[in-house]
C-alpha cells in the first residue's frame, strides 16, 4: 500500500515571530508538508495555483488583503478548506468569526493571547489535527441567484482524533446522492403552529441562509439546535440577530414560545417543553454526545405539538436529530431534510432520510421560501 503523501499546506500570516512558530509545529508532523508561506492575501493568492496546497492556514488582519477579502477571493477562484488561524477570532470576535465562516472558512483556531512559543506548544496536537481533518474536505464553489460566491464542502472519512472547533467542523463522510425523499403515507393539513431545526457542522451558515429571508411578522416561533464549542453560543446568536428581522435569543426557563422569535437553548443544556409547551432546560446526560441535542428538542415538540410541528434538519455530521425527525413524522408532522449539495456535511440529514421519515428533500436556499408557502402563503417567497 502506497504512503500517503504528506498534507501540503499554505501559511498566509504577517507576523514573522508567529509564522516562524507555526512552521516549526508543521515540520514537528512528518505528514504536514509546509508548501508556501506569505504575508498576506494578495501574494498567497498569486502562490495558490503553483502550490496547490490542500489546506490554507490564514490570519485575519493583515496589509494589503485581509484575511477576509482573502477568504471570499480563494472561494471564488480557488477554492481550498481554509482554517482561520488569528488573535481576531477569540469567543468576543463574534463578527469576525461568523464573517469568515460566512465568507467559506471551514474553521477557526483562536491564536494564544501572548503569542508565546511555550503557549503554541500547549495548542499543537490540536492544530495539527485541525490540518488532518480539513485535508479530507473536498471544496467547491457554486454561484446562486446572488452574486455572492457560496461555498459547498464535502467532508470525507480522516482518521485522526476529535477536536472541537467553532461550529462542529469535524469528522464527516462523503455520501452518495442515491437517497430519494419518501412519500409519506399521510399529508397534514393542519397549519404548523412551530418550526423546529437542528444542525451542526455549517449550520451558522445555513441558519443564516434561511433566517434572513423571513419577515418580521413571520406567524409562528423557531427553535433552532445547533451544535456549537462552548462560549461561541452568545456570538452566534448576536450574529443571527444583527442579520434577522426576527428577535434572536436564548431561551428562558418557563418561557412560552412566542411568534417573532427565534430560540436557542442555553449552552450545556437540552431544550424541551413541559406539559404546558413552557421551555424546560434540562441538565440531563448527553444524547449521541450532544448537549443540547437536536433529537431531545424534536422529541419534546413532537410529543406536544404533535401534527403541527414542523422539523429541519440542515448539514451536520454525526446523527443527532434523526430520531427526533422520526418522532415528528410519526406525530404526523411536516420533515424537511437540507439536501447533499447545499450541506457542508451530508450526515445528520442523510441518517432522518434513511430512516424514511423526510417527506422533502430541499436545498438550503429553497427552506424558507418552502416555509413562507406552508406557513404565510400571502407572503412572497422572496421579497
Amino acid at each position: 500500500m502506497m504512503p500517503r503523501p504528506p498534507i501540503r499546506v499554505l501559511l498566509v500570516e504577517d507576523s514573522p515571530v508567529a509564522l516562524l512558530i507555526l512552521k516549526r509545529i508543521f515540520a514537528s508532523c512528518p505528514d504536514i508538508e509546509v508548501v508556501g508561506t506569505a504575508h498576506n492575501g494578495k501574494e498567497a493568492l498569486s502562490l495558490i495555483p503553483e502550490l496547490q496546497p490542500n489546506v490554507i492556514c490564514t490570519d485575519y488582519y493583515m496589509p494589503q488583503m485581509n484575511g477576509l477579502e482573502f477568504t471570499k477571493e480563494v472561494m471564488s477562484k480557488f477554492p481550498k478548506p481554509i482554517l482561520v488561524i488569528s488573535a481576531s477570532v477569540q469567543k468576543e470576535n463574534t463578527q469576525n468569526i461568523f464573517k469568515m465562516l460566512d465568507a467559506g472558512a471551514v474553521d477557526v483556531f483562536p491564536k494564544p493571547r501572548a503569542g508565546l512559543a511555550a503557549d503554541y506548544e500547549l495548542i499543537k496536537q490540536d492544530l495539527i489535527n485541525r490540518i488532518r481533518i480539513l485535508s479530507g474536505v473536498a471544496v467547491f464553489t457554486r454561484r446562486p441567484r446572488e452574486s455572492v460566491a457560496v461555498t459547498d464542502v464535502i467532508v470525507n472519512k480522516v482518521n485522526v482524533p476529535t477536536v472541537q472547533p467553532i461550529a462542529n467542523n469535524i469528522i464527516g463522510h462523503k455520501i452518495e446522492t442515491s437517497l430519494q425523499p419518501v412519500t409519506p403515507v399521510r399529508s397534514s393539513k393542519i397549519m404548523p403552529r412551530i418550526v423546529a431545526i437542528g444542525a451542526s457542522t455549517g449550520g451558522p451558515q445555513a441558519l443564516h441562509s434561511i433566517i434572513s429571508q423571513l419577515p418580521d411578522d413571520f406567524p409562528v416561533p423557531i427553535i433552532c439546535v445547533q451544535h456549537i464549542s462552548d462560549g461561541f453560543l452568545q456570538g452566534l446568536v448576536d450574529w443571527l440577530a444583527s442579520e434577522s428581522r426576527l428577535k434572536v435569543k436564548i431561551a428562558n426557563i418557563g418561557e412560552l414560545p412566542q411568534r417573532g422569535n427565534i430560540y436557542f437553548p442555553a449552552e450545556r443544556r437540552h431544550l424541551e417543553l413541559n406539559c404546558q409547551g413552557r421551555f424546560v432546560h434540562s441538565a440531563t446526560p448527553p444524547v449521541g454526545g450532544h448537549c443540547p441535542s437536536v433529537t431531545v428538542t424534536f422529541k419534546s415538540i413532537a410529543s406536544f405539538y404533535g401534527r403541527a410541528a414542523l422539523g429541519i434538519l440542515l448539514t451536520g455530521m454525526g446523527r443527532d436529530g434523526a430520531d427526533g425527525m422520526q418522532a415528528i413524522f410519526q406525530a404526523g408532522g411536516i420533515t424537511i431534510a437540507q439536501d447533499e449539495a447545499s450541506s457542508v456535511v451530508f450526515g445528520m440529514p442523510k441518517e432522518a432520510i434513511a430512516l424514511g421519515v423526510v417527506q422533502h428533500i430541499l436545498p438550503v436556499t429553497s427552506i424558507a421560501p418552502y416555509l413562507l408557502n406552508k406557513i404565510f402563503p400571502s407572503k412572497p417567497a422572496f421579497f
